[in-house]
């Protein structure tokens, strides 16, 4: 008796796997696999799923290395790209940082010399006060 149809992700459309429990059984992990595969859509997933009980060991062998293959080269490729865009988040922070600081420095400068300008009016004030007295 078949197990009731996986979901699976294929290219841009989800459709039903069917497989045996026998199989699912047999090679869980393999079935995992091809499942989990990005290269394939559906069609090709169910293909593999079909011809497993026909296939040699040398056979299962090479298929398994291939998906492993696939899920290692595309985990590389992820963390290497999970790494960038995690260093152009920083950099992105850095950059707004950075902005923060300028604004709220040009801010207190601008502050400070309107201050200054106060103080220096307030005292030309007091000296004129003082030689008009």
């Amino acid at each position: 008796m078949a197990e009731p149809p996986a979901q699976s992700q294929g290219q841009g459309q989800t459709q039903n796997l069917v497989i045996p429990d026998d199989l699912r059984q047999k090679f869980p992990e393999l079935i995992e696999l091809i499942i989990a595969s990005e290269s394939m859509n559906d069609e090709e997933r169910q293909y593999w799923i079909n011809i497993l009980p026909i296939m040699t060991p040398d056979q299962i062998e090479n298929l398994n290395g291939i998906l492993m293959n696939e899920r290692q080269q595309l985990a590389a490729i992820d963390q290497k790209y999970s790494k960038q865009i995690q260093e152009i988040g920083q950099e992105e922070l850095i950059r707004k940082t950075e902005l923060k600081r300028r604004e709220k420095r040009t801010e207190r400068e601008s502050a400070e010399a309107q201050y200054s300008i106060n103080d220096e009016s307030a005292a030309d004030a007091l000296l004129d006060q003082i030689e008009n007295a």
